[in-house]
């Protein structure tokens, strides 16, 4: 497992084309759910599809990452039926996530897709790497977030413009829950009942989901 680091951030070349690191911390934690959003195609438990990325080639890699800070649960979504997972950098932590190496125009269609738009449009990455935030546009996952660098590439990742103390908190459903669940075990080799425990106690979930319910979605 890595930790990300906070010194200075740069973008390092691969073969001419500047990678960064993409920080999931949500459904993206899980391989095949990912997929849909570089491959196209809708995953399993979802309502709806994805168009896939304009470049469909693979992360060029993949990392175990700890963020510092908290993971809610807050919204709805058209996709899974129930609240979706949101990032508070300033919260307590540590957050679970999974580090995909991708191209600046994979990071900005996986951006476009989330907020169920299509992709095509880069994002302007200049603020968020010189200041470490920028909110490129009012939806819930429009607020870019560098939160470290990994072997002198920034990782980045986006969530809601408001964080835990403002938002407002719902359940997430169970399909939901199982595809996070799946990541963590691909991820970290967490087992069901270690992912219980940290899911069923976030905020949003907490209250609605025991650790023994989310353990047997998961086992």
């Amino acid at each position: 497992m890595k930790t990300v680091g906070t010194g200075v951030v740069g973008s390092g070349p691969d073969g001419g084309i500047p990678l960064l690191w993409y920080a999931a911390y949500g459904s993206n934690l899980h391989a095949a759910r990912f997929a849909c959003y570089l491959y196209g195609g809708r995953p399993e438990g979802a309502a709806l599809g994805c168009p896939g990325c304009r470049d469909r080639r693979p992360p060029r890699e993949t990392a175990a990452l700890t963020l510092p800070g908290t993971l809610y649960f807050a919204g709805s979504s058209p996709t899974w039926g129930g609240a979706t997972a949101f990032y508070d950098p300033a919260g307590p932590g540590p957050v679970p996530a999974r580090g995909h190496l991708l191209t600046p125009g994979q990071f900005s269609d996986v951006a476009a897709q989330e907020m169920h738009r299509p992709p095509g449009t880069d994002l302007d990455l200049t603020r968020v790497l010189a200041t470490g935030r920028d909110r490129a546009g009012p939806g819930r996952y429009e607020t870019l977030l560098r939160v470290g660098s990994l072997g002198g590439r920034p990782v980045l990742t986006f969530t809601s413009p408001t964080g835990l103390a403002d938002a407002r908190l719902a359940a997430p459903t169970a399909a939901y829950l199982r595809t996070l669940g799946a990541g963590l075990a691909e991820a970290h080799g967490w087992g069901p009942w270690r992912a219980a425990g940290y899911l069923a106690t976030r905020p949003g979930a907490a209250g609605h989901w025991t650790v023994a319910a989310v353990a047997a979605l998961l086992g």
